[in-house]
């Protein structure tokens, strides 16, 4: 076999699984694999036919929903069928419950990335039994699934998910030199103040990365630091509710919520601090992101986050909810030069080391063409 084909099959939520598969795709040997994607119609198929061989379109809700999923089954097996790949790789939950359903039958080889398991997010003790037998049962129809983390492998390993030969680590990268070249946004463009210290946090509005609790200590930081001004970038469902507190609190001119945009690291390159306050997270891309760009970090203690941040080192940790503590370790990054430049100079060292996407895509690789070779 002179070049492996693989169709991967993506979740339709935008944010961290997005950008992995683009950067991905983007830095793949494509003298050694053919590289088709299906994804919702929620991606930029332009964007996407950029750096995939082919790019096809199909409706994929996030939630359970029977009838869309089984039609996003009958859709994924139809292009199974017609493609005939090597490998199908599917990444996240969602998609790696319809890929493989879909590939009933036809039993091509298969790789999973849920980019976090469903059982360790914050729910009732129910939904997250029923969430680890779908997995364990989800099992035993692929070859391959990869952790993203250590923790991530610790929890497969602890919970029984699947034997442990089937599990491989691969950490998540970035594409450091895009993350070089960006061009920085300034604080004119986005009316900030010039001697503002500005607070950060990139990711979703959502529950799972605790907008409520950034907002809550914002209110905290503000009170000691009064140049304070504090950047969102991302959307989510929860945006009406925190647009709601920051008017509550008072802090509507000090705070700018961006949407989604293209580039989030643009806006990383404004900050003073980065927040990764996240109830569970099962790697957290947007940590490495952070160190390429120099920012000192304040991240929550949990799952695989201590495993990218040590604390006091390449970061400060803080436990989940605490929003005291995390206006605490704002403040200190604020008024000790040395402990942020520390930070940021040891934060560069380990993403350049350890975090970069050639090295996800020599590892993906050479997976590749173990698993065709079983």
């Amino acid at each position: 076999m002179s070049k492996v084909k693989v169709l991967y099959v993506v979740e339709p939520a935008i944010g961290g699984v997005e950008r992995y598969v683009e950067t991905l795709l983007k830095y793949t040997d494509h003298n050694q694999v053919e590289n088709i994607l299906i994804c919702s119609q929620n991606y930029d198929e332009a964007k996407m036919k950029k750096i995939a061989d082919k790019v096809i379109l199909i409706r994929m809700k996030h939630e359970i929903n029977a009838y869309a999923d089984f039609k996003a089954i009958r859709a994924i097996h139809h292009y199974i069928k017609q493609i005939k790949p090597d490998i199908i790789y599917a990444h996240s939950s969602k998609a790696g419950a319809l890929a493989r359903i879909a590939d009933l039958g036809i039993k091509n080889k298969v790789i999973y990335n849920p980019h976090g398991w469903a059982f360790n997010m914050q729910q009732s003790a129910k939904k997250k039994e029923m969430y680890k037998w779908v997995e364990k049962i989800s099992a035993h129809f692929c070859d391959k699934i990869v952790c993203i983390s250590d923790a991530e492998k610790e929890s497969a390993l602890r919970e029984k998910i699947c034997k442990p030969s089937k599990l491989q680590v691969i950490y998540n990268g970035i594409d450091l030199e895009a993350i070089k070249n960006t061009i920085p946004k300034t604080r004119a463009e986005l009316n900030i103040p010039e001697d503002a210290f500005v607070v950060g946090m990139v990711g979703r509005l959502s529950k799972q990365k605790a907008p409520d609790i950034f907002v809550k200590a914002a209110k905290l930081i503000k009170d000691k630091i009064p140049n304070a001004y504090f950047l969102m970038v991302g959307d989510g469902e929860l945006r009406d509710q925190v647009e709601e507190m920051i008017h509550k609190f008072d802090l509507d001119s000090s705070f700018l919520i961006t949407g989604w945009v293209d580039n989030p690291t643009a806006y990383m390159k404004v900050m003073d601090v980065g927040c990764l306050l996240s109830r569970w997270e099962g790697f957290g891309l947007v940590l490495p992101e952070y160190m390429a760009c120099g920012v000192p970090i304040v991240a929550t203690n949990v799952d695989a986050i201590p495993n990218i941040i040590k604390d006091g080192e390449n970061g400060l940790l803080v436990a989940k909810d605490n929003y005291e503590a995390c206006a605490l370790a704002v403040q200190r990054i604020y008024s000790d030069a040395y402990l942020k430049d520390k930070i940021s100079n040891i934060g560069k060292n380990i993403v350049n080391e350890k975090y970069y996407i050639e090295k996800v895509n020599a590892n993906t690789l050479a997976m590749y063409w173990s698993v065709c070779k079983e």
